[in-house]
């Protein structure tokens, strides 16, 4: 039989399930509103659907390297305890592998792992796991040396720090050290093209304004703000902070010496500008005794 739109619509808003699979709960039971309910629900469908309002801040980023392709993946979860469940993690390892097939994100999550999409398998381990989960970010890198580096190592190629770093030249040994490098510092691009135009614009003017205040002339002015926008720069981008294994050298001048050049990197890290629900331990116990 035809499946209306209200029909789905009714179903999804009793259940909390999403569109394509209250349609084909109604599918899948003709139309039986009922046995539509009772399908979600022995599919765990209807169950994740409830949590997907949870904030999922924890989790785990994995890299996964092919020859001369990186890739580095974010799955999210609701607490810092799932992303130590083997079974979550291997689910994570599995989406890392399929990331490497891939070219964004939208296609991460119609890719399949063993037969299934990976938004399906998302899905059910919701289900299984009872914690709202997300596949939030995927980013890939290529060169003809690509290094990885996780930080606090839940696992091999699993932690809460991924690094992926791209080398023409140099050795896996520099590479790691680079990686390593990035998860400390951070650093918010790889040179001074790469920054984004409005944090820069943004920090000249705070710096014009500091140094207006000194009340010097304003030909001393003009260099105060050179020299202070080039510290900035230098301390923003990957090329010019100074390599935590040697101060005395800039990542770029390091790089020189190990005869290799850095085309790019990728940081993630977990929940990184997720802003987190924060509950006081007696509102936590109240809402878990209210059910």
């Amino acid at each position: 039989m035809a499946i209306t739109a209200a029909q789905v619509k009714e179903l999804r808003e009793s259940t909390g399930a999403g569109m394509m699979d209250a349609k084909k709960a109604l599918v899948e039971t003709d139309g039986d509103m009922e046995a539509a309910v009772d399908w979600l629900r022995t599919k765990g469908l209807a169950k994740a659907a409830k949590k997907s309002g949870r904030t999922a801040a924890e989790g785990l980023v994995a890299v996964a390297v092919d020859g001369g392709v990186g890739v580095a993946v974010e799955v999210n979860s609701e607490t810092d305890f799932v992303g130590k469940n083997a079974e979550f993690q291997a689910m994570v390892k599995d989406i890392a592998g399929a990331a490497l097939g891939v070219a964004d994100l939208e296609a991460l999550l119609a890719a399949e792992i063993n037969g299934k999409a990976v938004s399906e398998v998302i899905t059910d381990k919701i289900a299984t796991i009872g914690e709202n989960m997300s596949v939030r970010r995927m980013a890939k890198i290529e060169g003809d040396l690509v290094v990885n580096y996780v930080h606090n190592a839940a696992a091999d190629g699993l932690g809460k720090i991924g690094v992926l770093v791209a080398l023409k030249g140099g050795d896996e040994g520099f590479g790691k050290q680079v990686a390593m490098h990035i998860a400390a510092a951070n650093p918010a691009g790889l040179n001074e093209a790469s920054l984004d135009p409005a944090v820069v614009e943004k920090e000249r003017q705070i710096q014009i304004d500091i140094a207006r205040e000194s009340g010097k002339p304003e030909n001393i002015i003009e260099n105060m703000i050179k020299g202070r926008m080039a510290k900035f720069i230098a301390e923003s981008t990957l090329l010019g902070q100074a390599f935590v294994v040697n101060p005395d050298l800039t990542v770029e001048k390091a790089a020189k010496e190990a005869g290799a050049e850095i085309l790019g990197f990728v940081r993630l890290e977990v929940g990184e500008g997720i802003e987190k629900a924060e509950e006081d331990f007696a509102a936590e116990v109240a809402k878990t005794l209210q059910g």
